[in-house]
């Protein structure tokens, strides 16, 4: 599946209050789309993290929108955006925060938009070499 990390610079959250930061964070990846009125992004993040922090061993889609009541479509939407954008994986039927944490999730995102920049960077040397171009 490709993967598609999109980064957006927005200004912080002036005052530290969890639904803000968790709603910055969606949009700072781009995971909240203009049609996203409701924040059904931000609700399906901050109820994972919910979950993962009472040591729940399995979470579903279908738990996430059983808690949001929202129909689990929406969810698995949003769920695939998530995956996509590389913030979690799906098991079988259960999903998990890569690496465990928000924290190592965007570690490894970082690693992975540097692997995708250095194959840019060797390709885009290539055609300029093949194009006659010189690097200033």
């Amino acid at each position: 599946m490709p993967q598609q990390i999109i980064l957006i610079n927005l200004e912080k959250p002036r005052e530290k209050k969890l639904e803000e930061d968790i709603r910055w964070f969606c949009n700072s990846f781009g995971l909240s789309s203009g049609r996203d009125t409701e924040n059904i992004a931000t609700q399906v993040v901050h109820d994972l993290l919910q979950q993962l922090s009472e040591r729940e061993d399995r979470i579903s889609s279908d738990t996430i929108a059983e808690n949001l009541d929202v129909n689990l479509s929406r969810v698995n939407h949003h769920i695939r955006n998530l995956i996509s954008a590389g913030l979690i994986y799906r098991q079988k039927r259960a999903l998990y925060i890569r690496g465990g944490s928000l924290k190592a999730a965007v570690q490894e995102m970082r690693k992975d938009s540097e692997r995708i920049f250095q194959e840019l960077e060797e390709i885009a040397e290539e055609i300029d070499e093949q194009m006659g171009l010189k690097n200033r």
